[in-house]
């Protein structure tokens, strides 16, 4: 049983409850995570003016990577940069807290850690606890770690937690008057009547624009014409539908399939997957994605070993792509041109695929596998097409098009001024809303209630975006009328009737639940502020502290 654990563990730890700590990665500078490991001398530098010993930054690192396993199901490699896994970062973060767990004297007795371990292990076997000494020698020992590893994982990860309480406690402080004025702050509804100006409604007023006017819009905005730099590449590409097959050989050997997908499906529910409505349909959907998942992972398998191949021809050349492909009985294909920013239409949407292209040269001409939703690449340069700014005579639709635009989007704007004075001054005179929109022969656009706490709104989508018209109305005062705010399309006008009052029983309903969510927030947030300040005091002599320093100096620069 424990086998077919190791083989899946990025599917059963979808339904395996862990204990985990929080995460702090804010403190290092974002551009930091692409830092590799160091080499020469090692020196660990210090915390708190302690020296970090090989032995120490050893340990650490080692709890960092079974912590990475915990939490996501695999070890770190070269794909965990993706969900913003650092090696160094993480280790040095373990370290910190290390230290601190010493400095406040927090011990975790032999008793609750060896409960921490049981659970792990009981999640493992979704009931029935792996050995430990099965969990040692298939999953820890493969990986450089030991059952001491796993034990002091244990001991320092139910003090962090308890380091991590302590700190927030302050965080978690609400009164009850607190907890009402922010509920009624985030969830009193408003209602309120918005006037749309958009430069699509003053295409017509705008007329055609003669030459001169169209080419003096495009020596303006000669820069919004440029072309980026696009290349092509070549490559080939495995599709995961053709090793559908090797995925259900992997599902006939799972004696337990069935059980999986149960697990999956009662943490996510019915209604985790768009369009199903009983658990037969969320259930055939998991099978699905599972089937997906293996298949994938043979594709990956089979383009990897393509990739060795082509990695070991020396010399690397571009070409050998295709001539290995074509020894191999495979298509080696030609993108269609493509820029940083987005993927040949024929990759779809990959994650990772424009910067691995982008990132091709003369010593390195090869990269993969890269792995889409569907398939699996292997990619190498084809040819490079430099940035460039079309004349005139090329675009010349676009252009006059884009000015016509632009002219009718000044259009809407200066009506959009009017308006807002036209309807200032109506409303202090007495008129109504409603008979100033009439006056003016705008249509005005009645608003469903709503809150800061709103999330959607579809009246005013592909208008403008929800904290837009959340930052208008909430600076207007009710029964008065906003300034004209501009937006991309255009703008808007709000007249702000009134404040809705709140719904007493639904806030005494809801209000322990919000409390709730408050207290997290604040403990986070207080836990956040500590390790910051207490991070960079304590960190400042590493590695890791230093280059994130340069870095952002250099961001500053």
């Amino acid at each position: 049983m424990f086998g077919t654990i190791r083989k899946h563990q990025t599917w059963l730890w979808a339904v395996i409850v862990t204990v985990t700590i929080i995460s702090f990665v804010s403190f290092f500078n974002p551009s930091s995570r692409s830092g590799g490991a160091r080499s020469g001398a090692v020196d660990f530098g210090t915390i708190d003016g302690r020296p970090i010993t090989e032995e120490d930054y050893g340990n650490a690192q080692r709890e960092a990577n079974l912590h990475f396993f915990m939490s996501y199901g695999s070890w770190p490699d070269a794909d965990a940069k993706r969900v913003g896994f650092d090696a160094e970062r993480e280790t040095y973060s373990r370290l910190f807290f290390i230290a601190k767990l010493k400095q406040n004297n927090i011990q975790v007795d032999s008793d609750s850690a060896a409960r921490m371990a049981n659970t792990i292990l009981l999640s493992l076997g979704r009931g029935t606890p792996v050995p430990l000494s099965a969990f040692v020698e298939q999953v820890l020992t493969p990986h450089g770690l030991t059952a001491n590893d796993f034990q002091r994982y244990c001991r320092h990860d139910l003090g962090i937690q308890q380091l991590v309480s302590t700190i927030g406690v302050a965080g978690k402080l609400i009164t009850p008057a607190e907890a009402q004025d922010l509920y009624i702050r985030e969830r009193q509804e408003i209602s309120a009547t918005a006037v749309f100006f958009t430069a699509s409604n003053y295409l017509a007023s705008a007329g055609t624009l003669s030459p001169e006017v169209v080419g003096q819009f495009y020596t303006n905005q000669m820069a919004m014409y440029r072309t980026p730099e696009r290349m092509q590449v070549s490559y080939v590409q495995f599709d995961v539908t053709n090793f559908m097959v090797d995925a259900d050989e992997q599902i006939a050997k799972m004696t337990n399939f069935n059980g999986i997908v149960d697990q999956v499906y009662l943490q996510r529910g019915t209604n985790y997957y768009k369009g199903t409505t009983t658990a037969d349909q969320a259930k055939t959907k998991i099978r699905s994605e599972i089937r997906h998942e293996f298949a994938t992972t043979a594709a990956r398998k089979k383009a990897n070993d393509f990739a060795t191949d082509l990695y070991n021809q020396q010399p690397q050349l571009p070409k050998n792509l295709a001539a290995l492909a074509t020894e191999k009985g495979l298509a080696a294909k030609v993108s269609t041109p493509f820029s940083k920013d987005f993927p040949p239409d024929e990759v779809g949407i990959l994650k990772g695929f424009t910067e691995a292209a982008f990132a091709l040269a003369d010593d390195a001409p090869f990269a993969g596998p890269l792995t889409g939703t569907d398939a699996v690449y292997v990619i190498t340069t084809n040819r490079r097409i430099p940035s460039t700014i079309p004349p005139l005579a090329e675009i010349r639709s676009q252009v006059q098009t884009d000015a016509q635009y632009n002219q009718a989007g000044m259009m809407a704007r200066s009506q959009g001024l009017q308006f807002a004075h036209a309807a200032t001054n109506g409303l202090a005179a007495g008129k109504t809303f409603a008979g100033i929109c009439t006056d003016a022969k705008v249509k005005p656009t009645v608003l469903p209630p709503f809150s800061l706490n709103t999330r959607e709104l579809p009246e005013v989508e592909g208008l403008l975006e929800l904290n837009q018209l959340k930052q208008v109305v909430f600076d207007t005062q009710p029964g008065k009328v906003s300034n004209f705010y501009p937006t991309r399309l255009g703008g808007v006008v709000v007249y702000v009737q009134q404040q809705l009052p709140v719904d007493e029983a639904k806030m005494r309903a809801e209000m322990p639940e919000f409390v709730k969510a408050v207290r997290q927030q604040r403990q986070n947030e207080a836990v956040n502020f500590w390790y910051r300040r207490e991070a960079e005091k304590s960190l400042r002599d590493t590695f890791i502290q230093k280059r994130a320093s340069s870095l952002a100096a250099q961001a500053k620069q």
